[in-house]
């Protein structure tokens, strides 16, 4: 009887240790799951229990993001872009971070387009035919910060903007007015570039652009007969090129003292009044080329920090000898490194070498031919 037990107990003994020394359990997927209950007759009572529901939390897994059809979905960033779109897709994975839906056909934004879409950092609908945004459309983007929504067929600037927003870029579309408040509630806002826009200086209403802290500002290529009125006072960036400004006044520059670069090209100016330019102390480059001026324009000597001046294809015919450089020793902080001024009616070899005394570089003064 006892070898008999003895021999028992090494069964057992060996059962044991091989048990112990398997490898865990690693479930590779719902497969893994349902085999692992056959033998006790959990994959019928798992089947049963998935048609009544009581089961499903459990054994399936976590949410999968489906890709709306046609699209990219990759590390949070969906191309939806070139698919011939008429309208923004569903099933849009919630944690998208970049929304790219530009070059399609889509006419209208509506109120649960976004729904959901709390992640979103950044939507493009560059180049659609957007002429309807519903005021909710973009409520649920309560993280977005850049919105590029350029060559569409908007007609005012879409309401209800996240708070979060910094960079908005809304050119080549057919606003015609700005509306006082327009951009309220956006204290984080830094870029707006809306040029080639139909818009006349009238079509800014007082407090358009108020409680803005904007860095930058493009109204390029619109109908601007004048500099725009109480513009962002923050502004380092100011860039009005292609328009059809007529002069600048003593007082269209008052309020932006922190100016580093003034973009004013290809415009019809004539005339700077003198002491326009005193009021832009850190002015670093100024840009005056393609107009109608015939002088250099005055102050220039006293802004300490100016480097580049374009000024070419102008109608200048003289250069003083102090038009840009100071008298006193040590009064300019930086040296020019850029000072076009070819393309106009100057005879260069009649200007006094002296006249570029604060130029780091011969070669930084461009004067070239004048073709009449």
């Amino acid at each position: 009887m006892l070898p008999h037990c003895s021999l028992l107990l090494l069964l057992c003994v060996a059962r044991l240790l091989s048990t112990t020394s398997a490898l865990p359990f690693e479930q590779k997927g719902f497969w893994d799951f349902a085999m692992d209950s056959l033998d006790s007759g959990g994959l019928m009572t798992m089947m049963r229990d998935e048609e009544e529901g009581s089961a499903v939390e459990e054994i399936l897994p976590p949410d999968i993001s489906m890709c709306p059809f046609g699209c990219h979905c990759r590390l949070r960033v969906v191309q939806c872009s070139d698919l011939g779109l008429t309208e923004v897709p569903q099933n849009i994975p919630r944690d998208t971070k970049f929304l790219d839906l530009q070059n399609n056909h889509i006419t209208e934004l509506k109120e649960n387009d976004f729904k959901g879409l709390t992640n979103l950092y950044g939507l493009s609908l560059r180049n659609n035919l957007v002429s309807k945004v519903h005021p909710r459309t973009f409520v649920p983007l309560k993280h977005m910060q850049k919105l590029y929504f350029s060559k569409n067929l908007l007609t005012t600037v879409p309401k209800n903007l996240p708070a979060s927003l910094v960079e908005i870029r809304i050119h080549e579309n057919r606003i015609k007015k700005v509306a006082a408040g327009a951009f309220a509630g956006l204290g984080n806002m830094n870029c707006i570039e809306m040029g080639a826009n139909p818009i006349h200086n009238s079509g800014f209403e007082p407090g358009a652009f108020k409680g803005l802290k904007l860095n930058y500002l493009r109204i390029s290529d619109a109908k601007l007969t004048g500099v725009p009125k109480d513009l962002p006072d923050s502004l380092h960036e100011l860039h009005l090129d292609h328009n059809q400004i007529q002069a600048v006044e003593l007082e269209d520059l008052s309020r932006y003292k922190n100016l580093f670069r003034l973009g004013l090209g290809y415009n019809h100016i004539r005339n700077i009044e003198n002491g326009s330019l005193s009021f832009l102390p850190r002015l670093r480059e100024l840009h005056l080329d393609n107009n109608r001026l015939t002088h250099v324009p005055k102050g220039l000597p006293n802004m300490k920090y100016l480097h580049v001046v374009y000024l070419h294809s102008n109608n200048i015919a003289q250069v003083g000898m102090d038009d840009f450089c100071p008298r006193g020793f040590g009064m300019k902080r930086t040296f020019y490194n850029g000072i076009s001024l070819f393309d106009n009616p100057v005879n260069y070899w009649e200007v006094q070498p002296a006249t570029f005394r604060c130029v780091s570089d011969r070669l930084a003064v461009q004067f070239g031919n004048y073709k009449k």
